[in-house]
């Protein structure tokens, strides 16, 4: 079956590389609204379907992903049948592959380290590890501080009861708003340092704002914390602090993964070596990336006593879930993406954003920058949207010029970033702690529930980034 499989990728030309860079994909005028239907229809089963019945959800949620996934492909296929194969190679071999192998590799090796101790579960405890989570997420990436602390948050008040703030609250600073000062904390930070962005940029630039987010975020959880702290009836009678930490030879491989990933943008490893129709799928670097993170999670798998995964409740069911749902999400996002890079062409039906976020000037407004990218961020994928906006903000300049001039690209670097906080799907580590926390028995909000406490405690904080940054 493999041989065939290669034999058939020789002959429609993916295993051929090629120096050519032709850009064959659709035009954002090929497409219209009713093509976002299919991923309107994978959010909306995500929001509404665990409302109706958690129980279907839970047992049948890779069919309704694979339902719209399917009836996307088949969409697409009638539409554009030259362009489907194209698509999906595109889609699954460049973006959904390294994606899901990163989490994969970070979910199995956090879930090898085990945090235990005298973790009380008390509001001094708790923000502590949301500031030590807060402050790693930049050192090894929003996936690997949220998967190697929520356990321990999660184990710490396993005896209380009202603990969903928690966990809401660690997704909005570890998962997400502390990955802002390096590019291995975010992707889109990460794809801009390819692009040419100053490794420093983004500690030199970011740092105010991640820490007057982070401030007032850790400062509010707290007062809430010890609201519901106070109204607990068993409390915990030995308050003396202690920790203890197992599979330590985890945090090297962790290590291993994060300069896989700084080695995969190394210039000398970007040829070539998987092409189709003169397009890119796959390089060099790439593929090497694959196979450390590949290795990596046999590694951990091998070497860390399986004990240490039993007491941290390690399961499949998180990974599995985000792969399931984030395949089909990848996919249906398609559309959306190609009628975003018509706004800098002013073509397709979003062509009117070119008139929202560039004045009559032809100057960018960094508020509508902010907004948009944040917006759009937190529905999409935040990395191609950040591509998205950057590449239009730079026009006929150079990336340079960018990074010197005004605060457009701190607009949509904080935009992509922060506002990936704003739904359980703005970022992947947002979907792996909430199923993590729902395994544990947590009593997680809906999509929609979710988003309440979001705009209620983000927003406005948003809104006073905004007037401080993009309106003086």
């Amino acid at each position: 079956m493999l041989k065939k499989v290669l034999l058939y990728l020789m002959m429609v030309g993916v295993l051929f590389p090629s120096t050519q860079s032709n850009d064959i994909h659709l035009s954002a005028s090929d497409f219209n609204l009713i093509w976002m239907f299919p991923f309107f229809g994978i959010l909306l089963s995500i929001a509404i379907i665990p409302l109706i019945s958690s129980n279907f959800w839970h047992k049948n949620y890779g069919k309704v992903s694979g339902f719209w996934g399917l009836l996307f492909i088949i969409l697409f296929f009638i539409n554009f049948k030259d362009y489907t194969l194209f698509y999906l190679l595109e889609v699954y071999l460049k973006e959904f592959l390294p994606f899901i192998m990163l989490l994969l590799a970070l979910y199995v090796v956090s879930g090898g380290i085990l945090i235990s101790g005298n973790l009380s579960g008390n509001p001094k405890t708790n923000t502590v590890i949301l500031l030590i989570g807060t402050l790693l997420a930049s050192v090894m990436g929003t996936t690997g501080a949220s998967m190697l602390l929520i356990r321990p948050l999660i184990r710490a008040n396993s005896w209380r009861e009202n603990k969903t703030h928690l966990i809401i609250f660690f997704i909005f600073l570890v998962s997400n708003i502390g990955g802002s000062l390096t590019p291995i904390g975010d992707p889109p930070l990460f794809l801009g340092f390819l692009k040419g962005v100053s490794f420093s940029w983004s500690l030199f630039n970011m740092y105010k704002p991640m820490l007057f987010l982070s401030i007032i975020l850790i400062i509010i959880h707290y007062f809430i914390d010890v609201y519901f702290y106070r109204k607990e009836s068993n409390h915990s009678q030995d308050n003396k602090f202690n920790i203890h930490i197992k599979g330590k030879i985890n945090f090297i491989l962790i290590f291993i993964i994060i300069i896989g990933v700084i080695v995969s943008a190394y210039p000398s490893l970007q040829s070539s070596i998987i092409v189709y129709k003169h397009t890119t799928m796959m390089t060099l670097g790439t593929l090497i990336q694959l196979i450390i993170l590949l290795l990596v999670t046999i590694v951990s798998l091998i070497i860390t006593p399986e004990e240490y995964r039993v007491n941290n409740d390690f399961s499949w069911e998180p990974i599995k879930e985000v792969a399931k749902l984030f395949a089909t999400i990848f996919l249906t996002m398609i559309p959306a993406i190609e009628m975003l890079k018509g706004v800098s062409k002013s073509v397709g039906p979003m062509k009117w954003m070119k008139n929202v976020i560039i004045n009559e000037n032809g100057d960018n407004i960094d508020s509508m920058y902010f907004w948009l990218t944040g917006i759009l961020s937190s529905f999409l994928d935040n990395a191609p949207t950040y591509v998205i906006f950057f590449t239009t903000a730079i026009g006929e300049n150079n990336v340079y010029w960018l990074m010197n001039n005004g605060n457009t690209l701190l607009a949509i670097s904080c935009g992509a970033v922060f506002m990936g906080a704003m739904t359980y799907i703005g970022n992947a580590p947002n979907f792996m702690v909430k199923s993590i926390a729902e395994g544990s028995k947590i009593n997680m909000p809906s999509f929609f529930g979710y988003m309440g406490y979001s705009i209620v405690f983000l927003v406005p904080l948003f809104l006073i980034i905004n007037y401080i940054l993009f309106k003086i």
